[in-house]
């Protein structure tokens, strides 16, 4: 089992035929995505070349929308490689296709555009679940990757991921790699955000195959502390969690675009408190947070 993605999601690449848009579309195919096409406008009506994991060509098609794509194959998932100024007209047209799931990779885009199309996808009815943006995406390993993340790090296993850094995503998968993981979700650290730390966690919670989760969040905001609030009220599975930015002096952003502390708000200390008393174990690096998290695993 997983949460969002399996083997059977069927794949577009919005930006398929630039330079990021090529490079991950030939890994998500080698990690055994079903990408079935691609999205551009200038260039619909091509086809692009690349190697599936069984080392077999495959020419996937480039069409003028998300709309088209998912009318004439199926597809259920898009993955976003578009430059940060055209990124919100990426996502308004992902979401008024209705696609399913939307994984928004891009760096960059201006917190007013994030938050007119998190407002749009709403009044839409939220149809379409986003990831993202400022994110690795999500993997469900040996099934499918939709992202960045690389797809050897680790194996199927028990362990829930969500975490709002890329980097730590992929050092906690690594700890952890003698386990593995249902699924790992990146969920992005810029102010706005599409898929939250509570939303991967009540679907993890849900997830028969999951039996531990492991939650990374980091200084600045108040979104771990809700997760705390969610977790004390809804969460039987054991939790593990970690906080970055212990040592970040105040009033610094640090990395992504929300991690900024303002006074007593928003610190590590402060987030690691509510956790702790949601029940929570939380470490104090990343390689101390995997013991614990294997230590509540031989312990079920």
């Amino acid at each position: 089992m997983s949460i969002y993605l399996n083997k059977n999601n069927k794949v577009i690449v919005q930006g398929i035929t630039g330079g990021e848009g090529t490079k991950h579309t030939a890994l998500m195919l080698k990690a055994g995505t079903n990408v079935v096409g691609g999205v551009n406008a200038r260039k619909a009506g091509t086809t692009v070349s690349h190697v599936d994991a069984d080392g077999n060509t495959v020419e996937l098609p480039v069409f003028a929308s998300v709309a088209e794509a998912m009318e004439k194959t199926g597809a259920d998932t898009s993955i976003a490689f578009v430059p940060p100024a055209f990124s919100k007209d990426a996502i308004i047209e992902a979401i008024d296709a209705e696609i399913p799931l939307l994984v928004v990779i891009t760096e960059g885009i201006p917190v007013q555009d994030s938050a007119y199309a998190w407002a749009y996808n709403v009044d839409k009815g939220a149809k379409t679940r986003i990831i993202g943006p400022n994110c690795p995406g999500i993997i469900t390993p040996g099934e499918a990757l939709v992202g960045i993340t690389p797809n050897n790090i680790t194996g199927k296993g028990p362990i829930g991921l969500v975490s709002k850094s890329g980097t730590l995503t992929y050092q906690m998968m690594y700890e952890l790699r003698d386990l593995g993981f249902s699924t790992a979700i990146g969920i992005g650290g810029d102010p706005v955000i599409g898929t939250t730390h509570i939303d991967a966690i009540e679907a993890f919670e849900k997830d028969p195959e999951t039996k531990l989760i492991v939650m990374i969040g980091e200084i600045g905001g108040d979104a771990e502390e809700r997760a705390a609030d969610y977790i004390k009220a809804n969460v039987t599975k054991p939790v593990v969690g970690y906080v970055a930015g212990f040592t970040a002096p105040e009033g610094k952003t640090m990395g992504h675009a929300g991690a900024i502390v303002s006074g007593s708000s928003g610190t590590a200390q402060a987030k690691k408190e509510a956790l702790e008393a949601a029940g929570v174990k939380v470490g104090k690096t990343p390689s101390e947070t995997a013991a614990l998290a294997r230590e509540l695993f031989d312990a079920l």
